[in-house]
């Protein structure tokens, strides 16, 4: 009898519990809806627009387009996956390329620490600017003197050694006129856009005329590509064995100058088609953005101009270091983009 009655209360409990909490859930369950609409509201103000550091106009509009139409079924302008590819110059379109290149910088600085053990160097008049650390005069030496100082800076070393190098460089070196870090003047603007299209499913590469193994020192940490996603200017390699191991040394000599005409020829070796997308800055992209805009089917063009001087540097067709002129005066003509970082950029860096 007293177990029956001791089951009962317990039941009866129970069911006092079990309406209570019915009703607390009724209760939250109404106020839920409003809940995710709110968090969905707030989570939707901030996806939104994938390009938040782009003002709204045309450059802005001709990305955002082309990603829509590219990657819609069942349009005429529909890219298949396996052939979205998207490239990306380097200097002057992801990072700063004035008042220096940042890799002839690094190159003058290790030049100047590797100068004791080749004295023979101080007879050399490219290099005299390069030990003063006078970035004008190695600038107004042009692509042959800028490239003697990378070749003798570079060559004669293993990329792992150079990496280690580049790496130590990179955390203490501070862009001259910013006093950032290197890495810290990637363009917010650029990495909104290199964002946009892998999550649409593009490949994303650099290809640039600075160095490979200079790129591949950094450039997962900066922009998350891999080192099969750097296309750069090559030194002649050469094989040897030390003490039963086996490396490969880079010569103080190019083999390849990653310039002009030389980058579409490397896009196609290295990845085997031609992109749908191309970004450039200068007159060295002519030959990239024309390979990648007159295929067939939808493509995109779009060239950085420099014109900011306030916030960056403006430069174009006059300036020693990514002159815009060529490229400049056909972009109508080619359909390219002209994005203007005064007009349609809101932000250049990341915010500190």
């Amino acid at each position: 009898m007293d177990g029956r009655i001791k089951t009962k209360s317990l039941e009866t409990q129970k069911q006092k519990e079990l309406k209570t909490m019915s009703h607390l859930t009724r209760r939250q369950l109404s106020a839920l809806p409003l809940f995710l609409m709110s968090a969905a509201n707030a989570t939707s103000q901030q996806n939104s627009d994938p390009l938040p550091s782009w003002r709204e106009g045309p450059s802005k509009r001709a990305i955002l387009d082309f990603v829509r139409d590219t990657t819609t079924t069942g349009t005429a302008s529909y890219v298949d996956p396996a052939d979205r590819l998207a490239v990306f110059d380097n200097d002057g379109t992801l990072w700063p390329e004035q008042p220096i290149y940042a890799e002839v910088a690094f190159a003058m600085e290790r030049l100047r620490s590797l100068a004791h053990d080749r004295p023979e160097w101080g007879n050399h008049e490219s290099f005299h600017a390069a030990f003063a650390g006078d970035f004008s005069a190695v600038a107004h030496s042009g692509l042959r003197g800028m490239g003697a100082i990378v070749m003798a800076a570079e060559g004669n070393t293993t990329p792992e050694i150079l990496h280690q190098s580049v790496a130590e460089w990179l955390k203490t070196a501070r862009h001259p006129r910013f006093g950032r870090h290197y890495t810290e003047c990637v363009y917010q603007p650029m990495e909104e856009v290199l964002a946009l299209f892998r999550t649409a499913g593009f490949a994303t590469c650099i290809v640039s005329g600075g160095t490979q193994e200079f790129l591949r020192s950094w450039a997962k940490a900066a922009y998350g590509m891999m080192a099969n996603q750097v296309i750069g200017s090559t030194f002649k390699l050469h094989y040897q064995e030390n003490n039963g191991r086996s490396e490969l040394i880079q010569l103080a000599q190019f083999d390849r100058l990653n310039e002009g005409a030389a980058k579409p020829a490397a896009v196609l070796e290295r990845l085997g088609r031609r992109p749908v997308a191309a970004f450039g800055n200068s007159d060295g992209d002519y030959e990239l953005l024309q390979y990648t805009t007159t295929g067939p089917g939808r493509r995109l063009g779009v060239l950085i101009h420099h014109d900011d001087g306030n916030r960056e540097y403006s430069y174009d067709r006059q300036s020693e270091l990514g002159r815009l002129d060529r490229a400049l005066t056909d972009a109508q003509a080619n359909g390219w983009v002209i994005a203007s970082m005064k007009n349609d950029w809101s932000q250049i860096f990341p915010q500190a």
